[in-house]
């Protein structure tokens, strides 16, 4: 029997109403984060995660029994030596609308706690994403060739279709994470002229932030909110002062809108290289529990017993489209299936 069909039985058993979980003991002293980002919302032209699938995922978490921790608490409980089982936590990143106006009801509806990281300038209004601002430029040019400069590099695309834009799109956006910041900046300024492409001082609807009154609205409602910046640079690239005015400001400006605000900071980008020990050591001059990033992996309470960044390198997945996925991460498959591997390599 080949590996796939073997893992679709496997899943497929998984799901059913009385199943076991055979692969709990390999969870001892693990929990699985998710990161999510958007929403799927029609009239607002946003696409994401499916409403109806997450429904679906929280159902069977929930008939399952497993632990669905608040963030915060999964830290303290790996912080204290707590022998946390079946814990499964949800993150959202960046504070769009469609988190408030689709997402949070979602989670409310099956008392799931979810910590949503806020990039606070982007609420208080003073810039829109600029991964978002590409994508704006590549959905709304009529050419299909663009020659631009991006740091020292000269880059030209060509596309003869969709898909096609979208890869440029992609490589673009790629090699804008690998710049300065001030560099990225300007070569989005660049993109928008190349393309003929005027972009809107303010974020259109898809990609607008939700205000401070829906973050509270939402806390009432059991989403909790941590720090995520306050531009959403990518931390390594900026120089001593703004690193920690990135994290202390944001910290503040949270501190000030909500009222439980999660010692837990994101760091925008999510990459190893995308932060390090000064940041860290930021954070804990803080008083924070820790940090996570956008590397896959569970999260392990090794990390917390003497490893140098390990609270402040939490590992996340990105939340799957389809339920038997999800099955594989919280269930101990997918951690089966990594020492399978390491035991073949």
């Amino acid at each position: 029997m080949n590996t796939g069909r073997l893992k679709g039985i496997l899943l497929r058993t998984l799901l059913l109403p009385g199943a076991s979980l055979p692969f709990a003991t390999l969870m001892k002293g693990r929990a699985t984060v998710f990161m999510l980002h958007h929403f799927r919302w029609p009239e607002m032209g946003v696409e994401g995660h499916d409403p109806g699938i997450l429904r679906q995922c929280l159902a069977y978490l929930r008939r399952k029994r497993f632990n669905l921790l608040p963030l915060d608490d999964l830290f303290r409980g790996f912080i204290e030596g707590q022998p946390l089982r079946r814990a499964v936590a949800f993150t959202i990143d960046d504070g769009y609308l469609d988190q408030a106006a689709v997402g949070a009801p979602v989670f409310a509806e099956f008392d799931c706690p979810v910590t949503t990281f806020v990039t606070t300038g982007f609420l208080d209004g003073h810039l829109w994403f600029w991964w978002d601002q590409i994508e704006y430029v590549f959905k709304h040019t009529a050419r299909r060739e663009i020659q631009v400069s991006l740091g020292d590099a000269r880059l030209t695309y060509a596309w003869k279709d969709e898909a096609g834009c979208r890869r440029a799109q992609a490589d673009f956006t790629a090699q804008c994470k690998e710049v300065p910041n001030a560099a990225r900046l300007e070569g989005i300024r660049r993109l928008s002229t190349a393309a003929e492409v005027e972009l809107p001082v303010r974020p259109p609807p898809c990609y607008s932030p939700m205000s401070w009154d829906q973050v509270r609205a939402c806390e009432q409602r059991g989403m909790t909110f941590g720090p995520h910046t306050v531009t959403h640079p990518i931390l390594s690239h900026t120089p001593d002062d703004q690193s920690q005015r990135e994290i202390c400001e944001s910290w503040d400006r949270l501190r000030a809108e909500v009222q439980k605000p999660v010692a837990v900071f994101c760091y925008p980008n999510g990459r190893l290289q995308d932060f390090g020990a000064r940041e860290v050591a930021t954070l804990r001059k803080l008083g924070f529990l820790g940090g996570v990033i956008g590397r896959p992996g569970y999260a392990d309470s090794s990390r917390f017993r003497g490893s140098p960044g390990g609270p402040f390198e939490v590992p996340r997945f990105g939340f799957p489209h389809t339920l038997p996925l999800v099955v594989q991460f919280v269930t101990g498959f997918e951690r089966f299936k990594q020492l399978l591997r390491r035991e073949v390599a």
